[in-house]
């Protein structure tokens, strides 16, 4: 199935781009969504019509993620959890919980915007994360993971 993206999206396309995807990936998610259009002549014309001001959304939107990224960029959060004397914690900490750390400390950041490569935190210590807001604004921030007898 042949697609025009209305956006940006990571390891798809550009805003324009016409490519070629799954029918199912199309069909389901990225028409619904708006994220993309069928790749008719109809859609071609009136893509090429509406294009200034899908760029002009998408600088927005950019600027936006930008200004938040900027906000959260190197910031700290701690979250107190039990643990053992090993250093091991009793359950662990989810992107739910540092999520709710986050909006705590008065940054906003939502749980899918955070990435967490190793799953959720079970030990005691600092740990980098990322978070993306744009595919191409992310930022870095510190969870201090806290143990209490």
């Amino acid at each position: 199935m042949n697609i025009i993206l209305l956006e940006r999206i990571q390891n798809l396309g550009e805003l324009g781009d016409e490519v070629k995807v799954k029918a199912g990936y199309g069909r389901n998610y990225l028409i619904p969504q708006g994220k993309a259009v069928p790749a008719t002549p109809d859609n071609r014309i009136r893509f090429e019509e509406r294009r200034a001001e899908l760029e002009k959304i998408a600088a927005e939107t950019k600027a936006a993620a930008q200004a938040r990224a900027d906000k959260a960029d190197g910031a700290t959060v701690q979250i107190t959890r039990k643990a053992s004397e090993e250093g091991k914690l009793f359950g662990s900490v989810s992107v739910h919980d540092i999520e709710q750390a986050l909006q705590e400390a008065g940054f906003d950041i939502r749980k899918n915007e955070i990435h967490m490569p190793e799953g959720p935190l079970k030990e005691v210590g600092d740990f980098q994360l990322n978070a993306s807001f744009h595919p191409e604004v992310s930022c870095h921030f510190i969870v201090s993971v806290i143990g209490e007898a």
